[in-house]
């Protein structure tokens, strides 16, 4: 705090979220007034909640002085602020004024490790690692979200790995989508890693480039850049039960292939890496340039020319403007529409003033945190199940979810307002959410402009430069972009994963149907371990960091048990991962996601979803929280499988600090 600071202590606390700054006294002070009466926030449904918490404005200056005396007394040397662990029970009442509303417990476990306000590693017994940490190797595939948080929690455990990375930086997704306006769909100071929170994200929703450097941030704070190999690809791996090991064959740039031979494989490549390229009858005629969205040519210039965009989807959204605004013409084939909804916050930048308390008021930026978790976290998925006696299961799933129709159509009818050509073509007939649900990025805006032709027919094929399609139409274009999606079903390829038995992950699989107990392991494959694998995704809520941190969690976990129990190899048993497997499609059964009245990538062409969780978040955690060895086959140094404890016989648990 110096007199240098743009910001001043005042205009900082009156820009302030007044539930937050509670929270800070509360946990500063250990003063339980704070979290009674007059000083409780109303309950605020809101995404983005009103800062003064409903409170009357006399109880809020109340707070802002109070938080200033405090602030300045630190300052000052007067009091000193303890970061200790917050009692759960406390904080579960503190979770409950903030919001309003009664979290339930098992909430505040799970929040409490998400704030950092809790160690969610996994750590080794106190007599410390086995003798064969140090040398059992982990092969890390991705550099990525999941690939930087594997690679974190494998450096403070100590134990051996190398990363590899198709690409020439981390990043993952974020090198690869450089189409203009690429960016997060998740507020920014939930989208990112708990043990690494950024306190100056400059908008709320930052676009690719800040989400990149902040990667890039990451991996070199933590030093894990030393670790990874770029531009160097995994080609195949193959199980050897003779020396229960991997072997790996690599591919790179500089040195060619070449094989490598390691005790365990983290997979950490996601589910949409893999552009889904449309292959119409005649691509090969069209004379223009075309690529998909994920391969963007910047080396093209767009001015003056006629652009086709197939496909409407999350991509195709976010690039969109940015496209008609350049190009004399954009024709976009939509196959079905999308549900679309209004973000006030989204073109938001983050104030000063915020970035000044997530700085200097202890604990705001934790708070402010659990908020967006909260905000974004499991609230949605109950509107999404099937409701019986719903009187309309065309158009919702139940009452709520109908309540979601009206006010998602509502804001359709106002921006489209006068053009009901469009708005025949672009609202919905299916309930909300059954696809992926979009933020507008100005798309109705967008689909007004003169220059902009929605077509609701299929393309059929290509002639030279003319995209014909199902009804003989004929629209002609000088440059063609594919918005066409990811290969989503065909998990891990194109890498050739063989198992125990000689048996394929395509064997497994086939080509849209994966399936992982827990998302993460599967049998029949050894120390082979998926990160946002199948049923991982989230499509009600919730962050990729989140999914990530929990499954890297039980991943070391897993390593941890085996290691100190003497163990080459776990393998889960094939009745474990049939029953969850089982649960997940009961449960889907019951959600959205197969509704009969649209497509989604989410389902393949059985119908079976693959993708998303059907989970809630807390859910997720706990079943990740501290593997049950109990689940598994375990080989020991001397390769003989042996199963695992029986549960209940107190050896399933993983050391960690809780």
């Amino acid at each position: 705090m110096t007199t240098e600071d743009p910001v001043t202590l005042d205009s900082a606390l009156a820009a302030a979220s007044v539930p937050a700054l509670l929270m800070c006294l509360a946990q500063i002070t250990g003063d339980p007034r704070w979290t009674e009466a007059p000083f409780l926030p109303k309950r605020d449904i809101s995404m983005i909640p009103d800062p003064s918490g409903g409170l009357p404005e006399e109880v809020q200056q109340e707070v802002r002085d109070a938080m200033r005396t405090l602030l300045l007394d630190i300052q000052a040397g007067k009091r000193e602020v303890r970061r200790e662990p917050l009692d759960e029970e406390v904080a579960l009442q503190m979770m409950r004024v903030c919001l309003g509303e009664k979290v339930p417990p098992e909430y505040a476990p799970m929040a409490l490790e998400e704030m950092g306000m809790r160690d969610r590693a996994v750590r080794w017994s106190p007599s410390g690692p086995p003798a064969g940490a140090g040398r059992f190797d982990v092969l890390v595939v991705g550099a990525g979200v999941s690939g930087l948080a594997a690679a974190y929690r494998l450096r403070e455990l100590g134990i051996p790995f190398q990363v590899v990375e198709k690409n020439a930086d981390v990043g993952g997704t974020w090198v690869d989508n450089a189409y203009p306006e690429a960016g997060v769909d998740t507020p920014n100071h939930f989208y990112s890693y708990s043990f690494a929170p950024n306190t100056h994200w400059s908008s709320h929703y930052s676009k690719r480039e800040e989400v990149w450097d902040y990667l890039r941030d990451v991996a070199r704070r933590f030093d894990l850049l030393r670790h990874i190999q770029f531009r160097t690809e995994v080609l195949a791996m193959h199980w050897h039960d003779d020396r229960q090991m991997w072997r790996v064959r690599l591919r790179s740039e500089s040195d060619g292939e070449r094989e490598i031979w390691v005790n365990a494989v983290i997979t950490a490549v996601g589910q949409l890496n893999r552009p889904k390229m449309a292959a119409f009858p005649g691509m090969d005629t069209f004379p223009g340039p075309w690529w998909h969205s994920a391969h963007w040519r910047n080396d093209v210039s767009l001015e003056g020319k006629r652009v086709a965009v197939i496909g409407t989807g999350a991509s195709a959204i976010q690039f969109m403007r940015s496209v008609a605004a350049r190009a004399a013409k954009v024709t976009i084939f939509q196959r079905s529409p999308q549900w679309i909804r209004h973000e006030p916050n989204y073109h938001g930048r983050v104030s000063r003033e915020t970035q000044w308390l997530m700085d200097y008021v202890p604990f705001y930026c934790e708070w402010y945190r659990f908020g967006l978790m909260w905000r974004f976290g499991d609230g949605l998925l109950p509107t999404l199940k099937r409701d019986p006696d719903w009187p309309h299961p065309e158009r919702a799933m139940n009452a709520r979810n109908d309540r979601h129709r009206e006010i998602l159509t509502q804001y359709l009818l106002s921006e489209l307002e006068g053009r009901d050509d469009l708005i025949a073509k672009t609202l919905p007939n299916y309930p909300p959410y059954g696809k992926r649900i979009l933020i507008d990025n100005d798309w109705f805006k967008t689909l007004r402009r003169p220059n902009v032709e929605l077509v609701t027919e299929a393309v059929d094929h290509v002639e030279g430069a003319r995209i014909v399609t199902s009804s003989g139409a004929v629209h002609e274009a000088d440059i063609i972009i594919l918005a066409t999606g990811f290969e989503a079903g065909k998990m891990l390829a194109p890498m050739h994963i063989v198992g125990r038995d000689g048996r394929s992950i395509r064997e497994a699989w086939g080509d849209d149907d994966p399936y992982a107990y827990l998302g993460t392991t599967v049998h029949g494959f050894p120390n082979l371990f998926c990160v946002l694998g199948p049923n991982t995704a989230l499509a009600h809520g919730g962050s990729i960091f989140f999914v990530s941190e929990c499954q890297i969690r039980y991943i070391t976990g897993c390593l941890v048990g085996m290691l100190e129990r003497g163990q080459s190899a776990i393998e889960v048993r094939k009745d474990v991962q049939d029953d969850y497997v089982a649960r997940v499609d009961a449960e889907h059964a019951e959600l959205v996601w197969t509704h009969p009245g649209m497509r989604n990538w989410y389902r393949n062409d059985r119908g079976r979803v693959f993708s998303p969780m059907p989970w809630r978040l807390v859910d997720f955690w706990q079943m990740t929280h501290a593997p049950d060895l109990s689940d598994y086959i375990l080989t020991p140094a001397d390769r003989r499988p042996l199963e695992a404890m029986p549960e209940g016989s107190g050896e399933g648990a993983v050391s960690a600090v809780r």
